[in-house]
């Protein structure tokens, strides 16, 4: 039996597995301060809880977040068919670091490799940045072999 689409099990699917350590940008989806929809690329690391970003402390999403910390976030991969993609909503915290986030130096080290992204880190060293969190509370997977967009489900 198929787990039904917004059920968190669905985050131990092999595809959502897959897509959590992958090198693809998530794109985190949230609403602005004037109501408007907004999404960003964004580097990420899976912690088994929480999906975890991290941004200077004068991004603008930080203003938008605290006033309205409900978001979505999708990882997919359409390199080759069929596609692949993870569905997440969920609710964002942030917390200010001192220091490079550690989640983010997990990032830079999947993205761009041990030796790179340890060298772009070292550059960020002492500055402060702010720890996105997102507890997903929805997850969706998309395989488009056993489960599709809910449009195309006879």
């Amino acid at each position: 039996m198929t787990t039904a689409q917004g059920d968190l099990a669905l985050l131990q699917d092999p595809i959502a597995q897959e897509l959590l350590v992958s090198r693809q940008p998530a794109r985190l989806a949230y609403t602005w301060t004037d109501g408007t929809p907004r999404v960003v690329p964004i580097w990420f690391t899976w912690t088994g809880e929480e999906l975890v970003c991290a941004c200077p402390p004068g991004a603008p999403k930080l203003k938008a977040l605290a006033a309205a910390s409900d978001v979505a976030v999708t990882i997919d991969d359409s390199s080759s068919w069929p596609d692949k993609v993870l569905l997440l909503r969920g609710t964002a915290t942030v917390e200010m670091y001192d220091d490079v986030v550690p989640e983010y130096a997990q990032s830079a080290n999947r993205y761009f490799g041990p030796e790179q992204g340890a060298a772009w880190v070292s550059q960020l060293r002492g500055q402060r940045m702010a720890r996105v969190g997102v507890r997903p509370t929805w997850v969706a997977v998309l395989d488009f072999e056993t489960r599709f967009p809910s449009a195309l489900t006879v």
